[in-house]
């Protein structure tokens, strides 16, 4: 049996590291009792309310951000642009609001109801390379929004074999250009070297 992730590893005030550690780590879902998991290939730190380009900036708290303040380990699910429903993990103790963003995975398990979830898209090369398409996926939704990432709760990160350092590339995150020259210059995007499943922004 895989070794669920405990939720104690994700209150670390690091969420840079813990953003650089979970490339390779195993997501999975149950959604309507069924079990989709995907490798994570990609991911962007957040990091609480220093970051200029963090939805918790400046100890923001609004009905969204509310969960990002909670005790690491638990899910933040928001809607981008109207229609996109992005995952992300809460990370640190009570009040911090740090969260790392799921961008990219690999899928393992259930590819045929990953391609039903994408309107039977049968087209691997934009399947799971982005965080949208992540969560439509593997059934992510805003129910999930603050839930404790437990296999009771049916979305957890399962451990795997840490990836080296040579085959994980840090560099800028995507899309946060209105935080100004030093946040959006902060390398704190990880993706898994070579990879094919990793978003296709640059």
């Amino acid at each position: 049996m895989p070794e669920i992730i405990p939720q104690d590893y994700f209150r670390h005030e690091d969420v840079v590291g813990i953003a650089r550690d979970l490339i390779g780590k195993i997501l999975v879902t149950n959604v309507e009792n069924t079990i989709t998991s995907a490798i994570i290939v990609e991911t962007e730190a957040y990091n609480g309310p220093e970051d200029k380009a963090c939805h918790a900036y400046n100890n923001r708290l609004t009905p969204r951000t509310e969960v990002m303040f909670k005790e690491g380990g638990i899910a933040y699910v928001y809607i981008c642009y109207g229609i996109h429903r992005l995952f992300n993990v809460v990370t640190g103790p009570v009040g911090v609001g740090s969260a790392v963003l799921i961008r990219g995975v690999e899928p393992l398990l259930g590819l045929e109801t990953m391609f039903i979830r994408r309107n039977n898209n049968q087209k691997m090369h934009n399947l799971t390379q982005g965080p949208g398409l992540v969560s439509q996926a593997l059934g992510i939704t805003t129910d999930h929004n603050g839930l404790p990432l437990l296999s009771t709760n049916a979305i957890w990160i399962e451990n795997a074999k840490m990836v080296p350092d040579d085959q994980v590339i840090a560099s800028a995150r995507v899309g946060v250009e209105p935080s100004g020259p030093i946040w959006s210059k902060m390398p704190w995007r990880f993706r898994l070297k070579g990879n094919k499943w990793v978003s296709p922004a640059k």
